[in-house]
């Protein structure tokens, strides 16, 4: 027989998004830390219960503007309470949020707000001059806000906003399926995608997905320096606070500062790419700190070298590893592998991605589309997004046959492991030969003088692709290019060496840490490499 259902999913009954939940754990842990800001000498937090009234008044006063479903709230800057207060006074008010690079060109800043329609921004006091520089026109932009209480014309102070506002919950009228995150992808293949994520997205997949692969759990302490224009910045800090974490956001970043936010706060869990936990080895003090507290560290972005886990291990010898695989087009919702040490991951294979966590159903497949142990990773998960942002082209490529077609070839083993190969468009096609650039890394980071390495192909008229590798030595090593490909010969076939090595001081990256590859094609081919 035939059932109705007289209440929908968008009744506030039944309903999930992310205003509820952090109105949840104001009820329910409200005098807990949810952010903590630190550096330069000062220390302000923001319990659960602060948080939620901020974010209520604040979604209060954006409705009083008439933002609303369908809308979007800009963020710009780097990670403040403010800025994240401006997150969830968004969400609460029914309207999508995305984060801005500080960073931009005048045009790149032009054009996300404008692409996205955004129409109130939020700002820290550096970043709103930015805005305020932009010559060309943005229509649908009403409301600007900044951190500063002494807004500058034009802007309104979010203090004074939110003190004005409302204390009443903003209208009902959100329903799960709409989108909360607009994330901007960092563009390391391509132009970025303004990628939609529902409320739904974080509810039903990345948040349980994180709490059951990475551990996410009510006390954590969690040291947050991923920015907010990134999807690992924007999203995160949904998952922590959902779950009752607390986001420690520090002022400063460099390896001194984050050593002692990680000591003096007690920090829990960190997540992070492999070169920045390189840098941090090498703060001062740091084999001398007290990291007891620290349990599990994170890493994704890129190979994992030896020389970052040797250098925890005395440190915090209780230390869980943990290296995850995920895309912003599937919100975030990961694969995650769980170790120690290399050697207990599978095969002793660095390029070990782990196992989908429960809320994530994948597949590999070959070129012709049929089951294959190594090819293309396809997905499935309530977290798949909702579409690209006025793009129904792009979107139908990667979301067609019932899965999303991730662009990343992997390899599974027998027992479901997952390993990465490389990216689609970071396989090297020399001499007829396909050459993976990642594992040529992994075989360059064996090198004890090597800290960064990246590999690429490069235009040649003989090779198709000449394989070319750039490394950046570890201090006080002396790398020479005939020793590095001597190394490499050791352990690849001729047809995977470098033609070329280059020992570079830095390699280009995006604000996450992750090697921009497609830069340095741009920069060779502009002769500028």
């Amino acid at each position: 027989m035939a059932q109705s259902f007289p209440v929908p999913s968008d009744h506030v009954a039944r309903r999930a998004t992310l205003g509820d939940q952090l109105r949840r754990n104001a009820l329910r842990i409200g005098d807990q830390e949810a952010i903590v800001a630190v550096g330069h000498g000062s220390r302000r937090a923001l319990t659960f219960a602060d948080l939620d009234l901020a974010a209520t008044r604040l979604g209060s006063a954006l409705r009083a503007h008439g933002v609303g479903r369908g809308d979007v709230v800009a963020l710009i800057g780097r990670s403040t309470p403010e800025l994240l207060v401006g997150f969830w006074g968004a969400v609460k008010a029914g309207a999508a949020a995305t984060g801005v690079n500080p960073a931009f060109t005048p045009r790149e800043l032009h054009h996300q707000l404008a692409h996205s329609r955004a129409k109130v921004i939020v700002a820290t006091a550096e970043a709103a001059a930015l805005i305020d520089d932009l010559e060309a026109p943005l229509p649908d932009l009403r409301l600007r806000v900044t951190e500063s209480g002494d807004a500058p014309a034009g802007w309104q102070a979010l203090a004074s906003l939110v003190a004005g506002a409302d204390d009443a919950a903003p209208a009902a009228d959100i329903h799960e399926d709409d989108p909360a995150l607009i994330p901007y992808t960092s563009g390391t293949t391509a132009l970025p995608k303004a990628v939609m994520l529902s409320h739904r997205t974080y509810v039903a997949a990345t948040i349980p997905a994180y709490a059951a692969g990475l551990g996410f759990r009510e006390g954590d302490r969690f040291y947050y320096v991923m920015p907010l224009h990134t999807m690992a910045g924007l999203g995160s800090q949904v998952s922590l606070l959902s779950v009752g974490a607390t986001v420690v956001l520090p002022s400063e970043v460099t390896p001194d500062a984050a050593l002692r936010v990680l000591v003096d706060e007690r920090i829990t869990i960190m997540g992070q790419t492999p070169t920045f936990y390189l840098q941090l080895l090498r703060a001062a003090g740091f084999d001398a700190a007290d990291l007891s507290a620290l349990e599990r560290c994170v890493t994704y972005g890129g190979t994992m070298p030896r020389a970052m886990f040797e250098g925890f291990a005395a440190a915090a010898p209780g230390l869980v590893w943990l290296t995850l695989w995920s895309q912003s087009e599937i919100g975030q919702t990961p694969t995650v592998g769980r170790f120690r040490s290399l050697d207990d991951i599978p095969g002793g294979d660095p390029a070990w991605i782990g196992r989908p966590t429960p809320q994530l159903e994948v597949r590999v497949v070959d070129a012709d589309g049929a089951d294959a142990d190594e090819g293309e990773l396809l997905c499935r998960t309530p977290g798949v997004m909702l579409g690209y942002l006025d793009d129904p082209d792009r979107t139908a490529e990667v979301l067609k046959d019932g899965w999303l077609h991730t662009g990343d070839l992997v390899r599974r083993d027998a027992a479901g492991d997952l390993f990465f190969v490389d990216r689609r468009h970071d396989v090297i096609k020399s001499g007829g030969m396909n050459v993976s650039s990642v594992e040529v890394e992994r075989v360059l980071y064996g090198h004890g003088g090597v800290l960064e390495a990246a590999v690429v192909g490069l235009p040649d008229d003989y090779w198709g692709q000449a394989v070319t590798a750039y490394v950046v030595a570890r201090d006080g090593a002396q790398l020479d290019a005939g020793e590095v490909i001597a190394h490499a010969r050791t352990q690849l076939a001729a047809f995977k060496l470098p033609k070329t090595v280059r020992i570079v001081d830095a390699l280009p990256k995006d604000a996450q840490g992750k090697i921009l590859k497609r830069e340095i094609r741009a920069r060779e081919q502009a002769g500028t490499g």
